[in-house]
């Protein structure tokens, strides 16, 4: 009888826990839906493609069963927003189409960039064209580095992307020869990297102030806006001096080096060892380097002749004139207006020449000089009205690059990045 009473206890309390173990089970929840672009994924077939080359719109939507005299409808209809004969191949797209059994489209997506898209909706009667903007998250960043090659190798090894690396090379290029930057020397950099979704890189913002220490001495760069009414900021030096110079001290950004100066004594053995002057600059790069101008001004000759090969010559004003031999082929035209920086032309060795490069030639009032002698005029100091102002902002700055805090030292003796927000 124990044994039996034994038992059923036993069967009572299985029978208790079994029940207690189903109601601790929770109902699974249900996944919620995808939006994205303002839409319910799960409402469409979702179809991610890239654009082909020789694929246009119309073509696109063809082969998702729309029928073209509504294409043209749709293009017709969005012109003032979207001209969809501007489609590009290699831009990413998104169609969503009918979970039915037409599986028609219903929905153009064109990505032309990771943060803007347009998005062309025609599931209705009205077709509407809409402009989509993911949001991005600005953080502040700074990087450190030493320089054991050249600005370019060093940056590209901190995980840096090129277009950065010109942003610095267009502050500096008045100031600093990049040519000229040796083994150890370093610099800090406080710039602004965009985000979208708090991950993904898309592109940068501003570069808010840098320093490099070459041959012993910081050279400052602080971005400033001086003049709110023009609203254009410039780099200054910690003195309230523009870094921005009347010429460049090169027509190549930073990937040259000068093979041959201005020497009005030169002897040449193929030419017999005799003297023969050579009034120009010659800036080695590699084939096709972009030539830029290295002062604003108007384009006088633009022309292939002898052992010039091709060149460009720009007049700046009454003083100074420019000119940029051998070129592997010219960009601007006789009459045509260039702002310091444009790509006027790409390196070669057309002419006279054993290799490529650019021989930048310089006149001051007529006569052909050494730019790299010259005492060239610079662009004006920072008003003294607004210099008190520009010194308190820049004292932050300041501080921020002369700190020696900084992030475990990566191999090759580089600096972490250091973020903040």
């Amino acid at each position: 009888m124990k044994k039996v009473l034994y038992l059923l206890v036993f069967m009572l309390s299985f029978s208790s826990c079994k029940k207690e173990e189903k109601q601790e089970v929770e109902p699974e929840k249900k996944k919620e839906s995808e939006i994205r672009f303002g839409y319910k994924l799960d409402d469409y077939n979702v179809i991610q493609d890239t654009i082909k080359n020789g694929e246009s719109f119309g073509v696109i939507l063809d082969r998702h069963h729309v029928l073209y005299p509504q294409i043209n409808d749709i293009a017709t209809s969005v012109k003032e927003v979207f001209d969809v004969t501007k489609v590009r191949a290699g831009k990413p797209y998104t169609i969503l189409t009918s979970k039915d059994s037409t599986q028609k489209a219903q929905v153009f997506i064109y990505k032309h960039d990771k943060i803007n898209a347009t998005v062309l909706d025609f599931k209705d009667s009205i077709v509407k064209a809409t402009r989509f903007t993911k949001p991005v998250k600005t953080v502040e960043r700074e990087v450190t580095g030493v320089i054991n090659y050249n600005l370019s190798v060093t940056m590209d090894s901190l995980g840096l992307k090129p277009n950065l690396t010109w942003e610095v090379a267009d502050i500096y290029a008045w100031t600093l020869d990049f040519y000229r930057l040796q083994k150890g020397d370093s610099f800090k950099i406080v710039y602004e990297e965009k985000f979208i979704d708090d991950t993904i890189h898309a592109g940068y913002g501003k570069i808010k102030s840098a320093v490099f220490k070459h041959n012993g001495k910081k050279l400052y760069a602080f971005r400033f806006l001086a003049d709110s009414i023009k609203g254009k900021a410039e780099y200054y030096n910690e003195l309230g001096n523009m870094l921005r110079s009347q010429f460049l001290k090169a027509p190549i950004k930073f990937q040259y080096r000068i093979s041959s100066r201005y020497n009005l004594n030169r002897r040449i053995a193929l030419y017999g060892n005799i003297a023969r002057p050579h009034k120009g600059t010659d800036f080695a790069a590699n084939y096709n380097t972009p030539i830029i101008a290295t002062a604003s001004g108007t384009v006088i000759e633009s022309a292939m002749k002898g052992g010039n090969g091709n060149y460009v010559k720009i007049k700046h004003n009454s003083t100074y004139t420019t000119q940029y031999l051998h070129m592997s082929k010219r960009k601007v035209k006789v009459g045509e207006y260039v702002r310091q920086g444009d790509v006027i032309g790409w390196v070669g060795m057309t002419g006279n020449t054993s290799g490529p490069h650019v021989c930048y030639r310089f006149w001051k009032f007529g006569k052909q000089v050494d730019p790299l002698r010259e005492k060239l005029p610079t662009a004006q100091p920072i008003d003294q009205s607004i210099k008190p102002r520009f010194l308190e902002f820049i004292a932050p700055l300041k501080k921020q690059l002369d700190s020696k805090k900084r992030a475990a030292s990566k191999p090759n003796n580089q600096t972490d990045i250091i973020a903040t927000k």
